[in-house]
């Protein structure tokens, strides 16, 4: 009797934006689509790197992308992969303390990447790989 051969297709690995895994400690949380606008395609992504707001100590709701007020941000961590909410909360993980390669994240992403979310993630030191200084 022949052996049955299933073939599984997975998804393309997720973009690594971590400098090092080891090095990092993330939380899986729900990720919502408000505040994300959709790209040419209808699709809402939040794309790996994007400051995001939220409960730490409960996570029993959804988290949202971080703003930027009065010079401050409310930023508690970062989106690890991209996730497609656009048929609304899906699960994702947070990086709550790691380092980050910041010419690995979109250009769009690397904007939102600024003196007040660096100041709300205490903790997190993003270094670009290109001069090998850190930005914090």
């Amino acid at each position: 009797m022949a052996n049955k051969v299933i073939t599984t297709n997975y998804p393309n690995n997720p973009k690594q934006i971590m400098i090092a895994d080891s090095e990092m400690i993330s939380l899986g949380v729900q990720v919502t689509n408000t505040g994300i606008s959709a790209d040419s395609d209808g699709k809402k992504i939040l794309k790996a790197g994007t400051p995001l707001y939220g409960s730490l100590r409960t996570r029993n709701t959804a988290f949202v992308k971080a703003s930027t007020s009065n010079g401050a941000s409310n930023a508690v961590g970062i989106i690890l992969h991209d996730v497609d909410v656009t048929a609304g909360a899906e699960n994702a993980a947070i990086v709550i303390f790691g380092v980050v390669d910041l010419e690995k994240l979109d250009s769009s992403v690397q904007s939102l990447i600024t003196t007040e979310v660096e100041t709300a993630l205490d903790g997190k030191i993003f270094f670009t790989t290109g001069s090998g200084n850190a930005l914090s």
